[in-house]
Parts: C-alpha cells; structure tokens; sequence
C-alpha cells in the first residue's frame, strides 16, 4: 500500500510545475488537490475532468516532463496474448495497461511513470523489461473496463463469488469414481444457488455472443476447463476452480431435464433459450469421464441458419451442377464430411430450395435441429425402435414426392433408401466419407450391388467448412500464384497475385479470423461414370473421370478461395488433404 504515500508528493510537484509552465492558476491547483483528498483519482484526470486542461495537454506535458513517450489508447487494438501477461486485478491496481510484447521487453501504457512499485511488480510477474509510456488516467481506465471486459473478466468476479459460496461441493477423494458418489441434495442446493445460476447463464451468453457453436465443460485430474468452438476451432475461454464443477454440472443438467442422480452413464437432453428476441436451443450431452462428467452443449440458433444457396460458398460449376440434380424427379443425393462440417446445412438449404405448396417432403432426422415450415420432419428415437430404416419405410406409405433421411448409418438404411430413388423419389442423405469417389466404394463395402449404386445415385457431394478471413482487419500482400502449386493448385497464369490475411482485432478475438464458409467438391453421376460403378472400378479410377468432367477436388476449390480472398492457406492445408 505504498502507492497513496508515493501520489501525494508526485501530485504536488505535477501540480506546481502545471502552475509553472501556466497550463494552470494556483486557485484552480488548490481546488483540485482539494478535492483530490481521500480519493485514488490523479490530480491530472481532475483537472482534466474539470476542463481546467485538455487530456492532449496533460499527456504532452507528462510525456516531456518525464522524458517518455506518450500514447493514444481510444484507437489501440492489443493483442490478446499480450493482455493475458498483466492480470485484470493488477492493470486496476496500478492503473496499467500492457500495449505490446517485442522479445522481451514489454510496453506499458502507465498513467503515473514514477510508481516504481507498478513496474517492479509487473516486471517480476511477467520476467519481462517494463518499457513505461505515458497516457492518461481516464483513458486507461476506459481501455481496462473495454478490453479484459472482453476477456471475460466479469465471469472472474462471479467465479471468486462462487468460491466463497459453494464450498459445500467437494470432491471426495478415493477411487476413481469417487465424484460419482457425492450427495444428491448437496448437488441441487449448489446448482440453484445464485451465482452457480448466474455463471451458467453468462456461459451460454457468451457463446452466443461470440457466434459459438459447442460449448465443452471438461473435468481433469486437478483443473476444470470452459472452452468454446467458435468456427470450428475450440479456444478455452476460463478455468472456474475445480471444487465448482459438480455444481456447474448439475445446474446444466437440471435446465436440461437430466437426472442428477446419475452420474455413471452418458445422458443426452435440451435446453431452450430466449435471449434478445431469439430462441435458441442448446442440444446437451453428458458422458462420463475418469475425473467427472464431460458436458457439451451444441447451439442451435435458428436465426443463424443460412438457407440461401448462392451464400454457401459454391463455385459458379458446382452450384449448377448441385442445383439441376436437387431439381430432378427422382434419384439419390449423397452429401458427405466429418461431423461438423456443415452437411445439415447443405440439406436444409436444398430443402428449402425445392419446398413449395405441390410437393410433399418427409424427414427422418436424429435430432430435428431446425424447424423447417411446410416439411414434415419425424425424430427418429431408437429408444422405442423409431430408426432411420421403420421411418423410412413409414415415409413410403405416405405419398412422399421428396425424402431426407438426416444419415446413412446402416445397409438397411442405405438399401430403403436407394429403392425409394429407384421408384420415382427424390432421396437425399448424407454419409460419413473423405470426398465424392470415395463415397462410392463406402456404399458397394456396405453391401449394395453394384447395379443399384450406379442406378440410384444422381450425385455426391463432399464438404468441408474454413474459416474466412476477418473483414475488419483483412489486409493484402503481395504473392505469385505459383506459390500455391506444391498444395495441388491447377495454375491458371495469374502471376502476381494479391492473398490476404487478418490482422487480428477485437472483432475476430485476435485471431485474423472471422465465420465460416463452405468448401465444396461436388461430383454429378454421368453415364460414363455409372459404368465404372457397375464393373466396381477403384476409386482413383472414378476420381481421375471426374476431374476430366469438370470436377474439382476439395482442396483445389479450397485453394481458389485463397485466391478469391476469402481464406488463407494455412487454413486451407488445415481442413483438406492433398
């Protein structure tokens, strides 16, 4: 607590060489140091507060006073990384603010230089050399409240409240499932207190805030973790202490409508949310772990849906393609990729693309996770033996002219589905494959003849999603298109070329990077290509045919979106094979 003792001779001597250089009168000083008594303000922010001086005056005259430059910190976007090396509570003790981290020496924006104490302390904490910089007092206050605001440092505040006020849940020590054993009622008292409540809701906030699309709670042997997935990739966003995740846990599954009684099988359920006008739901999970229950939650966000297919992110070719085959009478649509790369989304867009009064559509789907108007959309629960293959054969009763079924898992799926095609519907699904002709030798492993694949299927389409390059800190640099090459793009003589990459501000969180788009191979079943199905070519076979048709590999059209600006190439080799 030296600080108060160093600021009043400092404020003094600031004040009395104000007078001096006539920034200010002795009346208007003494008025100031007056009411500066019994509070933590600097006499400067008061007289600035006061109009007596402008902040431009006062930060130039400091900044040639103490021989340090000074610095405009309303404009500033830090880095992230930068922000995590001085905590919250010690930027508000001090009044600091870490600018940036060049090798190992650290800038630090400081309303009062002469406090020693605030650079010692931020030294020793970071290893770092503290290089001061002047601003003043209100505007590092401002940049504090803005900037670890976004960190989530209202969520520390309710963190340490819980700290105090759920320390009845303790993890007992013992056998591997030993949390597994603690006492119901203590649970359901923790998780309905006010600030268990409380976190939980800013959680979910949060993630919808920053346009997440998975929320993990994950337990380890001594740490509890939050992390989001924002546009496909996971970022830990807080580590509440680990005597708090039994209560976490429960609150979550009691808006869930899980038992919180059962603590040693997976549990599956829904909450629903209104925030803003909107209702968003959130589809829950829970497994156990060795050291807890995981819970993930997946947001669903009706109004994020986009049904638009020109949005999606398809090349001139492949949109035709896609297009002409959903519009045709009958045949099977396969759309493939990894979970979470966007498929539901390709469905529902081609859905909602051909859904009009004269026509009847049937889904089968595990879960329904939009609700689309004028589509009959059945749940499937496997629970009461209503699988993807009983709806199926339901749907046949009921007249249907168009059939989703939400995934393929099984033969007798695949062989339902593929007869529906054959007797004059149109059939779309999706499948778990790596890329279009793969797709082909997946259905023949399943046990379907060759002569039905070839006749049912109209086209396949593989995807994956990318991250965009942030719009608000994109910036181009110069590159040849040649570059790309070696990664399997197909030069088209460009030369010099401009790529771009994101800078980082608060917008994308520091990451350069902004929402998603879809990468597309799409490849249409000609007749040339029915005919290596039918005599079971291997795959390098039917993809060499494709490519001669126009096709365009995954990472070929990935690579065109580094050309057309939207991703980079870092981004590209994350998400495709060669």
């Amino acid at each position: 607590m030296a600080e108060p003792k160093l600021g009043q001779p400092v404020s003094r001597r600031l004040g009395d060489l104000l007078v001096r250089e006539g920034l200010i009168n002795q009346e208007q000083l003494q008025r100031a140091l007056a009411e500066q008594k019994g509070s933590n303000e600097k006499l400067g922010s008061i007289l600035v507060r006061h109009n007596v001086i402008t902040d431009d005056q006062l930060i130039a005259f400091l900044s040639k006073q103490y021989g340090i430059p000074s610095i405009t910190l309303s404009q500033l976007d830090i880095d992230a990384d930068v922000l995590k090396l001085v905590p919250a509570p010690i930027a508000k003790k001090y009044e600091v603010l870490p600018i940036k981290r060049a090798g190992n020496s650290l800038t630090l924006a400081m309303a009062d230089p002469t406090n020693v104490f605030a650079v010692d302390d931020v030294g020793f904490m970071t290893n770092l050399q503290v290089v001061p910089v002047v601003a003043s007092q209100g505007a590092i206050r401002k940049a504090i409240d803005r900037l670890y605001e976004a960190q989530g440092s209202g969520m520390a505040e309710v963190i340490s409240e819980m700290e105090g006020s759920a320390g009845d849940v303790e993890v007992v020590e013992g056998d591997e499932e030993s949390w597994a054993k603690a006492d119901i009622f203590e649970l359901k008292e923790s998780a309905d207190e006010a600030p268990v409540v409380r976190l939980v809701n800013m959680i979910l906030v949060d993630a919808i805030r920053r346009g997440a699309s998975d929320i993990h709670l994950e337990p380890y042997e001594k740490v509890f973790r939050v992390r989001f997935r924002v546009d496909g990739v996971l970022h830990e966003i807080m580590t509440p202490p680990k005597r708090l995740e039994a209560a976490l846990t429960s609150r979550v599954k009691i808006m869930s409508n899980l038992d919180i009684a059962e603590r040693r099988l997976p549990q599956d359920g829904r909450i629903k949310l209104r925030y803003s006008q909107r209702e968003i739901d959130f589809r829950v999970s829970t497994l156990p772990t060795i050291f807890g229950e995981k819970t993930v939650m997946r947001i669903l966000d009706k109004e994020s849906l986009q049904l638009d297919l020109t949005m999606l992110g398809f090349d001139p070719w492949s949109l035709e393609q896609f297009t002409k085959a959903i519009h045709q009478p009958y045949g099977m649509i396969l759309i493939t990729g990894p979970t979470g790369s966007g498929k539901t989304t390709t469905l529902y867009s081609a859905i909602h693309n051909i859904n009009s009064p004269d026509v009847n559509i049937m889904t089968a789907e595990d879960p329904v996770e939009y609700n689309l108007k004028g589509v009959n959309q059945v749940q499937v629960n496997e629970g009461v033996g209503r699988t993807f293959a009983a709806a199926l054969r339901s749907f046949l009763r009921q007249d249907p002219d168009i059939i989703l079924v939400g995934e393929t898992r099984d033969l007798e799926t695949a062989q339902i589905g593929i007869r529906a095609a054959l007797t004059g519907h149109l059939v779309l699904s999706t499948l778990h494959t790596n890329d279009c002709p793969s797709t082909v030798a997946r259905l023949l492993d399943m046990g379907i003849p060759p002569f039905l694949v070839s006749s049912a299927l109209t086209l396949i389409l593989a995807q994956r999603l990318g991250r965009k390059i942030c719009k608000d800190c994109k910036q181009p640099y110069e590159a040849d298109e040649e570059s790309l090459t070696p990664y399997g793009h197909v030069p088209q003589g460009l030369g010099k070329v401009q790529f771009h990459k994101g800078k980082g501000c608060h917008t994308c969180s520091f990451t350069g990077m902004k929402g998603r788009v879809a990468v597309y191979e799409v490849m249409p079943v000609s007749e040339e290509l029915r005919e290596l199905i039918l005599r079971n070519a291997p795959s390098a076979e039917i993809r060499e045919l494709a490519l001669s048709q126009g096709m365009k590999t995954l990472r070929q059209n990935a690579l065109q979106k580094v050309l057309d600006g939207v991703t980079t190439l870092e981004e590209v080799l994350r998400v495709t094979l060669a």
